[in-house]
């Protein structure tokens, strides 16, 4: 086959295919029926081959879809924050779609403010990491304007499909392999709840953890990153408090890790000698962070795959279908801190 030079057309992709403008175009918008195997291989290889782009402006006018998706971002400095996004970005442009992305910094006034402006700009569909702080007014926007699939961090009750690692899972099984190791104690070690689903399902997880596995009182710490001495007064207190035991402290996520290993070698303590650490978020440092960090590797990446393949199915399939809660596996990556 030759390549076609200049601008590629539907028309240069029909002739080479060897088909009708009208079948390439039912196959670009996925109307497979009465359409063979292939047909559709025939027609995927000239695609490829011509480097055919759809014109999605035009399309949009047509179909009344602008072929965008909103994309709100909580804290893109989080390493889990930019791999999910890098996923959603890809799985969009898998499905001709392309992607307008704001970051919120965790305030729910840039968030509404940003969700606003989307709507402004004809988006298809949102995909939020949000602050979960704005849960009536996710729900009147998905109820009148555009589907919202959550990216991580869920609503209480659930409202909305949401997509995000299995966490309570993951926390039980840390903290059994912890015990297994001969860990007595183990601390909690989080920034803030408040709303943020994401920390207070990893904190239900371990009081369930520490009655059923432990035995032992919940040990509870709430940080602020940016207070650098009170983390320290923090993790002086755990350790004190628990002397003469095997202890370990279990953070809720890599921001709350990277405090709490600041305050360790602040204090002069070591790992895992004086307390082992575990974590949650598998950043690619925490192998390399003295003799490794135990931690619960997610599937950053996939939970943005999902969350499209999700959005996909409430624009093209089923508005009203029932929310869903999508958790994928993780994995407990043990390493030198325990």
């Amino acid at each position: 086959m030759g390549q076609v030079k200049g601008r590629v057309t539907i028309d240069d992709v029909a002739k080479q295919a060897g088909v009708s403008k009208t079948t390439i175009s039912r196959y670009l918008n996925k109307k497979f029926e009465c359409m063979s195997e292939k047909s559709k291989n025939r027609i995927a290889a000239v695609i490829e081959e011509l480097q055919y782009r759809p014109n999605n402006l035009a399309r949009s006018l047509k179909s009344s879809k602008s072929r965008l998706i909103g994309l709100i971002v909580a804290d893109i400095s989080s390493p889990f924050s930019s791999i999910v996004a890098q996923g959603i970005s890809d799985s969009c442009k898998r499905y001709g779609y392309d992607v307008l992305m704001a970051h919120t910094d965790n305030d729910a006034e840039k968030e509404q403010k940003y969700i606003l402006s989307m709507l402004d700009q004809r988006v298809d569909g949102l995909i939020i990491n949000s602050t979960c702080k704005i849960t009536e007014f996710l729900q009147d926007i998905a109820t009148r304007y555009v589907p919202i699939v959550l990216a991580d961090r869920p609503t209480f009750p659930t409202c909305f499909d949401t997509v995000r690692s299995a966490d309570y899972a993951a926390v039980m099984e840390a903290v059994q392999y912890l015990v297994d190791k001969g860990y007595q104690r183990v601390g909690f070690f989080s920034e803030p709840i408040n709303s943020n689903g994401t920390r207070l399902l990893r904190h239900k997880a371990y009081e369930k953890a520490c009655s059923e596995i432990l035995h032992m009182e919940p040990q509870e710490y709430v940080i602020h990153i940016h207070e650098k001495h009170r983390v320290e007064i923090l993790v002086e207190d755990f350790i004190a408090k628990n002397s003469g035991a095997k202890k370990a402290i279990f953070t809720v996520n890599g921001v709350a890790l990277v405090s709490v290993l600041n305050a360790i070698k602040n204090l002069q303590l070591t790992i895992p000698g004086d307390v082992g650490i575990c974590s949650f978020d598998n950043w690619d440092w925490t192998g390399l962070m003295g003799p490794g960090i135990t931690a619960i590797s997610q599937p950053s990446y996939q939970v943005g795959v999902e969350c499209v393949k999700r959005l996909m199915f409430r624009i093209h399939r089923n508005k009203t279908a029932p929310p869903k809660m999508i958790e994928l596996p993780t994995k407990l990556i043990i390493r030198g801190s325990t």
